[in-house]
């Protein structure tokens, strides 16, 4: 079975990129400019890979394009160059409502209670089977790659997270003293911003990363593509840490 899906996606990555696609990377994802030509070519072959592999479905009347999928794609493999890669295993379908959408929230208290309600939200990511996105901030996040914002980074990154290490090359999971060394710093920084946060202290992260661990890594998985020197700089250890994760070193890229 495996050696099937590695001679079906070899066979995919084969084929001639659409020029139609290229246009709306180019127009879409500006972090693409930035990368060498081999990277470049390297993330279109994933993203043909992507497409191939995952559904894709419009909510709250959104009409899909190739435009809504080729943007997600290409930012979501962003996060897989330079890796062997199983294409984020446990994730079947993308769902894309056209903007921020209500969700049920559902809150646990102390004593067993349980505290119901709605929050609007721009998007979430199941631990098996989907991730949920809103296009408008899909756009808008990935127009400017120097905010520290990206809604398809973030959730793909708790893709990341969720997957445990399955389908994954990073030395993080292959090597167990890498990971001793990724948790220590993981946590070191998650209190830290904490502590920050707490104080009203500005910080480089976003005070969202303070919520909860997983929050914590997926605001450090934007931070690192999109404010990649400043974070080199204010987190040395974090980002070095990332760096070893993704196997990527976006404070070169010019």
């Amino acid at each position: 079975m495996f050696g099937f899906k590695k001679w079906r996606r070899n066979r995919i990555a084969r084929r001639a990129f659409p020029a139609g696609w290229l246009a709306v990377i180019e127009k879409n994802v500006p972090f693409y400019r930035k990368l060498p030509a081999q990277d470049q070519a390297e993330l279109r072959r994933h993203v043909m890979i992507f497409l191939a592999e995952k559904d894709f479905e419009g909510c709250g009347g959104l009409v899909m394009t190739d435009e809504i999928r080729v943007t997600i794609a290409a930012q979501a493999c962003i996060l897989l160059l330079h890796r062997k890669t199983d294409y984020y295993p446990g994730l079947i379908s993308i769902l894309v409502y056209p903007q921020a959408y209500v969700a049920k929230h559902e809150e646990y208290l102390p004593a067993g209670v349980v505290a119901e309600g709605y929050e609007v939200r721009l998007g979430e990511s199941w631990r098996r089977g989907s991730i949920v996105l809103s296009w408008d901030d899909i756009r808008r996040s990935g127009a400017d790659i120097e905010d520290g914002y990206n809604v398809v980074y973030h959730e793909f990154a708790h893709q990341l997270d969720s997957s445990g290490g399955r389908g994954d090359s990073s030395a993080v999971f292959r090597e167990r003293s890498r990971y001793i060394a990724w948790a220590r710093v993981l946590e070191k920084e998650y209190e830290r911003l904490r502590h920050d946060v707490a104080r009203n202290r500005r910080t480089v992260l976003s005070s969202y990363g303070a919520t909860n661990p997983a929050e914590f890594f997926a605001v450090a998985t934007e931070c690192f593509f999109e404010r990649a020197r400043e974070l080199k700089e204010r987190h040395p250890e974090l980002y070095g840490e990332l760096k070893l994760f993704y196997e990527q070193d976006p404070a070169e890229l010019r």
